[in-house]
């Protein structure tokens, strides 16, 4: 019989995805510990629950050792959303991207061997294929990382799988494809989704780089949290990856204008600039495994999830 898993850590838990994570299992009745060093998530994210009973924030650091362990001590299960998650900034500082994103890791997977965790749900990226020549990967599509991010969410893969095997600790790794929806932050190292809009309600023109014709799996931030929720009532070990995506290819150049279409700006024409270090051609999700081992189904079409995000920016728009 499947555990309840009352109580819950949640890295990462006022960043983007993380604090949807913490909203549903709060809304749930679970308790649920945060932990978040803030330096890239908000606590507004997290305001509306920090009065709540079943509710805890902690400021601190994953790579905090001796803090991990006195936090997930008396935890049943930890989503691991923490991450430097950044192609851009993994570049620019790859010790850092490291210490965090694998080092990190470590920390937690160490700390769950004197606790009461059973479950461990790692956040990992479809970053990990760099230019594969399938149109679709699939789990078994080998991995090849164009940026030390890419690299580093391998190296914590093979982390977790290692604690599995050798302590038998319950792992389930979800390769995210493109992650979109409210409350992703915008800045140098957003999203094209967060930089177009950005641009457009300025009236900007979105800024492509590069041809445009390179693709990616958009997937929304509740189906997301869906495939989440999915993992965490699994009742067997499973300690591969699995892609979390839409399996729908969507190209940039497609993105921009759909964009465009929504906020009927269109007036205004995608502008081209060089591709950036690191960029993948061609990524999208083969989910045939999520479909199976979960019993995952992606329900937010791209246009849906774009007018859902632009109401959350308070932005007119037409359907």
């Amino acid at each position: 019989m499947p555990r309840s898993y009352s109580r819950i850590v949640i890295t990462g838990g006022a960043g983007f995805i993380g604090s949807h994570i913490v909203d549903r299992i709060v809304e749930e009745s679970r308790e649920v510990v945060v932990i978040d060093d803030l330096s890239q998530g908000r606590l507004e994210n997290i305001s509306g629950h920090l009065n709540k009973k079943n509710f805890k924030f902690i400021k601190a650091d994953i790579r905090d050792l001796a803090k991990v362990e006195e936090i997930v001590k008396d935890a049943d299960a930890i989503f691991h959303e923490a991450a430097i998650a950044s192609v851009t900034k993994s570049f620019e500082d790859p010790i850092y991207t490291n210490d965090v994103n694998v080092s990190g890791t470590l920390n937690l997977l160490k700390a769950c061997l004197n606790s009461n965790v059973e479950k461990f749900i790692y956040a990992s990226s479809c970053a990990v294929y760099g230019d594969a020549e399938a149109p679709h990967q699939s789990e078994e599509t080998q991995t090849l990382p164009k940026s030390p991010y890419a690299a580093s969410k391998i190296a914590a893969e093979n982390y977790c799988k290692t604690y599995n095997r050798l302590y038998g600790l319950e792992v389930i790794i979800l390769r995210y494809f493109n992650v979109y929806g409210p409350r992703e932050s915008y800045g140098p190292y957003s999203g094209a989704i967060t930089k177009f809009i950005d641009r457009l309600m300025g009236g900007e023109p979105p800024v492509i780089h590069g041809d445009g014709e390179q693709t990616r799996d958009f997937v929304e931030v509740s189906d997301v949290v869906e495939a989440n929720m999915l993992a965490l009532e699994r009742s067997s070990v499973l300690s591969e990856p699995i892609n979390i995506g839409t399996g729908i290819a969507t190209s940039i150049k497609d993105l921009a204008n759909l964009l465009i279409d929504i906020t009927g700006r269109k007036h205004l024409k995608p502008a081209f600039d060089q591709p950036r270090t690191g960029d993948i051609r061609h990524s999208c999700a083969d989910i045939s495994k999520a479909r199976r081992v979960l019993g995952y189904e992606p329900k937010i079409p791209l246009r849906e999830g774009l007018v859902k995000l632009l109401k959350d920016y308070g932005e007119p728009f037409r359907c």
